[in-house]
This record gives C-alpha cells, sequence and structure tokens, in this order.
C-alpha cells in the first residue's frame, strides 16, 4: 500500500469543495465539530450552544465520523510495513532534535505513551491543543476549512488565516519544539 500521488490526491481535494457547493452550499472544515459536540452534550447550558445543530451540523458530524472511521481502518487494514520515507537532510534534522526512532510512519519518541508522561509531551498535548483551539477559533475556523474552502471561494479573511497558521506552524517548528525537545 503506498500512498497516492500528489496529482490524483490534491484534485480529489480540489473537486471536494465545488461537489459541497452543488449539494446545498455546504462549507468544508471539521472545526465546528466541537461546537456541535457540545451543543448535544450540554444542551441549554450557554446561549452559544443554543442552537438546531441537526439543521446546522448533522452532515458535518458524519463527515468528522468519516474521518475517524477512515483513520481506524487505515491503521488497522491498510498499514504498510515500511518506515516513512525521508531524505538524508530531513533525517539529519529531525535526528539532532533527538528523535532517533524511523521505523514507523511517526517517532515513538513523540507519538508513545511513555512520550506522553514527560512534562514536553503534556505541553505539546495540552499546550498544543490549546494554541489550535484558540486560533481556529479566532479565526472562524480551522486550517482545512480556509485553506480548502475559504480560499476557493477567494476570501480574504481565508488568505489571512491561512498566512498565519503557516507562521505558527513554522515558528512551531524552527523555535519551540527544538526548545521542548532540548536541541
Amino acid at each position: 500500500m503506498r500512498p497516492w500521488p500528489w496529482y490524483i490526491a490534491g484534485p480529489l481535494i480540489g473537486l471536494f469543495v465545488p461537489a459541497l457547493l452543488l449539494v446545498g452550499n455546504k462549507l468544508f472544515g471539521i472545526s465546528a465539530n466541537l461546537r456541535h459536540a457540545c451543543a448535544i452534550a450540554l444542551p441549554r447550558r450557554a446561549d452559544f450552544f443554543r442552537y438546531d445543530w441537526r439543521a446546522t451540523g448533522s452532515w458535518n458530524l458524519a463527515f468528522a465520523f468519516g474521518i475517524l472511521l477512515g483513520g481506524f481502518v487505515a491503521g488497522h487494514f491498510l498499514m504498510s510495513s515500511e518506515s516513512t520515507q525521508l531524505t538524508a537532510d530531513a533525517r539529519a534534522s529531525i535526528t539532532a532534535l533527538g528523535v532517533m526512532d524511523f521505523t514507523g510512519l511517526v517517532p515513538r519518541e513523540l507519538f508513545a505513551w511513555r512520550a506522553l508522561a514527560t512534562w514536553q509531551g503534556w505541553t505539546m498535548l495540552v499546550g498544543g491543543g490549546l494554541l489550535v483551539g484558540f486560533g481556529a477559533a479566532y479565526a472562524g475556523g480551522c486550517t482545512s476549512g480556509h485553506a480548502i474552502s475559504g480560499l476557493a471561494d477567494l476570501q480574504l479573511p481565508s488568505l489571512i488565516a491561512v498566512l498565519g497558521f503557516f507562521a505558527g506552524g513554522l515558528i512551531s517548528t524552527w523555535f519551540i519544539l527544538p526548545w521542548l525537545l532540548g536541541a
């Protein structure tokens, strides 16, 4: 099992946006599902969650469930025995951060239960989750919603949000992650 090449996967993602517009003017994004889940679990607790989530969020919740199901199927039935292919420069950069295990899809030094028990793992999980949640709320959507739907619709706020997402990713990659890993 090999990943689909970019020239197949990219156009398929690109065709997803017009398909959603044709079937009912729906937007592509995932961050609104947290609000829908809270509206289901905490009805009538706050004004923010008092809306008809069935009318606005049912299809999006089904989409999120499909993502989880697809991840489960891919992880349990379509997993390749090959490790992720990296260039020599990428491997050297990652090794300089203290990551040595390149046998799986992701490094076990970062993505294992024992890694979560460290202050660095806890900071990455909780701090990263808070920053992503705040960023998605502040930007009015997530990376997939802005980068795929918003840019396809030529929305200036989506362009600004995507530039902010990329700037945050670069800062995290070049400064925060090396600091957390002690490199």
